[in-house]
């Protein structure tokens, strides 16, 4: 295959290039479009274009804080036809995100009608809603119209649009972003402006901000406030390095606290969750551990909230702390949920960055520092053409009787005043042409000045106006001056920024909303702690259906199952019991007996509540004695000694204890209590030896119990050698044997033929 495409045909030519070049080319463009005009925001006003367009768009529609309301269609649709051409629908989402509180610390769009909630529905459609900008959006405006930033045209050329913001505080910060782009992405948490206003008036008090170090600032931004609340649990070490290398992440949990509801009944409530989840997807998956018993404690989940949230969680249990049912949930809900931290920003509005807090502050400083410096320039243009306009009306002021003549009698004024020499007094006084302003070019009038004198209305010819144009003068005058020396003293510069933040703290500054505490984990308390102890008695039937009837119930009682089962196991419990069952496919499996179904049925399939092949049968199925230890062997008469402990699955697909493969099946699980092992195969012989002889392990396929040549092992257990042998006759009684010297042999032997009186079925019980 050729590497070379034959290229479009431009004014006659045909142009070839490389095809991993032209592909290359393309992709590099995409990716860099996506990068600087779509996913990254700029640190210097922290918007993506789409929202500086947005509010750039509201501005021109004159949409104040204090004005009235617009259609959002309106505004989507003035913004993707001048400035943003993209989609209406994407624009009107962006927009209606910065008016939701729960999604951005300090909303920049003022939303009337449905602009969604916090449980995750989506705005009304833009036709149905309003919006007109906050305060805050406007302090982001402020300066626009002095020069304070540069203009560039539109995507089409008919307008021009600001490159960045003037931006009166960091709005990157204060708000957060967060976007994917090519190959890189950004995530960058809310902050408090309080705080982020005294980093940054300690940052512009530092001679050399080089020296500042990164802890110092830690002292003012002590993490991310987000406006949904919560509680921050990350440590302060690991918040600091995230902070230093602009990658981390913060631990948030929702915030709770104990309604004593009386007579020793409580419940807990939740009244702030983690930021960015969804309030109704939250009480879903609470409500699905319920359901799959993965915090037995809780009993039931109710969502009483209105404008604020209210989560009421009811325990099952009394006998638990609420700190206990609480870490249970943060392991196994979005009660607790991670923020990872991706401060990857275009520094220069053009090269994206992974910054530190404090290159984000530096740049934004120097940000304000530029705006400043513009701004001031542009008053100062400002200021030298009405004192240039001034300087003529003193002028004619001070010879208003030949401004009459030459305006009354000559055929071209203008040009006739542009030519007057104004240096000489024509008709004032001497005292009053004293006060007297040289006109420039030796006393002539500009242009500039002749317009506007001849632009005059009548009225203005009042003694008043002229002290007024006089007061205005040296006002202007003075204010120049000043601001010539702010131009020229950088340290004057950083003071009146210090000035302007601390302005903006004033008028925007407020309290945190989330707060820091340690993440205490509490050990995880016994089941039977979490449950009511209650008797109940455990049925299983041949074909696996099991059931947990209410009490001890007398074991031979006559018990339904359904046609063509019986009963396997039946047995004594209590709800706070754990139950294990051992598979023919040698795993274990746990069962809470409080999970158990209600006895008034047959009860359900095991198989639905543990990951039990249907190939596999149930070997063995028992309350679990911590402490205690097994023996578990194959048919082909393998095995060895395994804790109880060790077996214990924290899954439903249990834990594999026994390694079997082919024709082979587990055959025995037997507890260990005595010193020797019995053991019996199909061939009808037994044989006993110690049961030291076999190793203890957790998972293997053990050692050889009893050789064999033809069948395998039927059945086996453990016994106290000086208590004898027992098993059950046919005529259900139990018989001892202790004289075994003629079937106690070593290990892995064949055995002798089992004595008179054996159960035919070779099974000991």
């Amino acid at each position: 295959m050729s590497d070379v495409s034959d290229g479009p045909n431009i004014e006659g030519r045909n142009l070839a290039e490389p095809l991993r070049r032209a592909i290359g080319d393309r992709y590099l463009t995409y990716a860099l479009s996506t990068i600087m005009h779509r996913a990254l925001p700029d640190v210097r006003d922290g918007l993506k274009p789409v929202h500086r367009r947005i509010l750039y768009a509201m501005s021109r529609l004159r949409l104040s804080s204090s004005g009235g309301f617009l259609k959002s269609a309106k505004i989507s649709g003035d913004t993707m036809g001048d400035f943003h051409p993209h989609g209406d629908g994407a624009i009107y989402d962006a927009m209606a995100r910065l008016a939701q509180e729960f999604n951005v610390r300090y909303p920049l769009v003022d939303g009337q009608g449905n602009f969604g909630n916090i449980d995750g529905d989506n705005p009304a459609a833009s036709r149905y809603t309003e919006a007109r900008m906050t305060v805050v959006a406007e302090a982001l405006l402020e300066g626009l119209d002095e020069n304070a930033v540069d203009f560039r045209p539109n995507y089409d050329g008919r307008l021009d649009e600001p490159v960045v913001l003037p931006a009166a505080f960091p709005n990157l910060l204060a708000n957060g972003s967060s976007g994917i782009a090519v190959g890189m992405a950004t995530n960058i948490p809310p902050h408090n402006i309080t705080e982020l206003c005294d980093a940054c008036i300690h940052l512009a008090g530092q001679k050399n901000s080089e020296l500042v170090r990164d802890d110092t600032l830690l002292k003012y931004v002590q993490g991310p406030d987000f406006p949904t609340g919560g509680t921050i649990v990350e440590p302060p070490e690991a918040i600091a390095e995230a902070y230093r290398t602009g990658r981390g992440g913060f631990r948030v949990r929702a915030r709770w606290e104990v309604e004593d509801l009386g007579r020793g009944q409580w419940q807990v409530v939740v009244t702030e969750i983690p930021y960015q989840v969804q309030k109704s997807r939250l009480i879903e998956k609470i409500a699905e551990t319920i359901q799959t018993k993965k915090v037995p404690i809780l009993a039931d989940v109710r969502d009483e909230s209105a404008e604020d949230i209210r989560i009421v969680l009811e325990p099952r249990s009394r006998n638990v702390e609420p700190d206990v049912l609480m870490n249970m949930l943060f392991r196994n809900s979005d009660l607790e949920s991670r923020f990872s931290l991706n401060m990857n920003v275009l520094i220069d509005g053009v090269t994206p960055k992974v910054a530190s807090l404090k290159e984000v502050l530096r740049a934004f400083l120097d940000h304000r520092r530029e705006v400043l410096e513009r701004r001031s320039r542009h008053r100062l243009d400002k200021i030298d053409h009405r004192l240039e306009v001034l300087e003529g009306f003193i002028t004619a002021f001070l010879n208003l009787d030949r401004v009459i003549d030459i305006i009354r009698y000559d055929d071209e004024p203008k040009a006739a005043l542009m030519r007057e020499d104004w240096s000489k007094d024509h008709v004032r006084a001497a005292s009053e042409a004293d006060y007297r302003t040289p006109a420039p070019g030796e006393g002539e009038l500009s242009e500039v000045q002749v317009d506007a004198i001849l632009n005059m209305r009548l009225r203005s010819l009042r003694r008043l106006e002229e002290l007024e144009l006089r007061r205005e003068f040296d006002e202007l005058t003075k204010e120049r001056a000043d601001l010539e020396d702010l131009l020229e003293n950088e340290g004057r510069q950083w003071k009146t920024i210090a000035d302007q933040l601390r302005d903006v703290k004033k008028q925007f500054g407020d309290d945190r909303r989330t707060d820091f505490a340690e993440a205490i984990e509490v050990a995880e308390v016994p089941l039977e702690a979490m449950i009511d102890r209650e008797p109940i008695t455990v049925v299983c039937s041949q074909m696996g259906w099991i059931r947990a009837m209410t009490g001890h119930i007398d074991l031979t009682r006559e018990l339904k199952f359904k046609d063509g089962d019986g009963p396997a196991w039946i047995f004594h419990a209590e709800t706070t019991d754990r139950l294990l069952i051992f598979g023919s496919n040698g795993r274990f499996y746990t069962l809470s007996a409080s999970n158990l179904p209600g006895g008034r049925g047959m009860g359900e399939p095991l198989r639905l509540m543990v990951d039990l092949p249907n190939e596999a049968g149930i070997v063995a199925l028992f309350i679990h004695r911590p402490g205690a230890k097994l023996l578990v062997a194959s048919s082909a008469g393998d095995g060895f000694v395994v804790a109880e402990d060790e077996v214990l699955a924290q899954t439903r697909a249990g834990k594999q204890a026994l390694n079997v493969k082919g024709e082979v099946r587990a055959a025995v699980c037997t507890p260990v209590e005595g010193d020797h092992v019995a053991a019996v195969g199909e061939n009808r012989k037994l044989l006993v030896f110690p049961v030291a002889d076999l190793p203890e392990m957790g998972r293997g396929k053990g050692v050889r119990l009893q050789k064999y040549k033809d069948g395998g092992l039927s059945d086996a257990r453990t016994f106290t050698l000086a208590e004898g042998l027992s098993w059950l006759d046919p005529a259900g009684r139990t018989r001892v044997v202790t004289e075994l010297e003629e079937w106690t042999g070593a290990r892995a032997s064949a055995g002798r033929m089992a004595p008179r009186g054996f159960p035919q079925d070779n099974r000991f019980t």
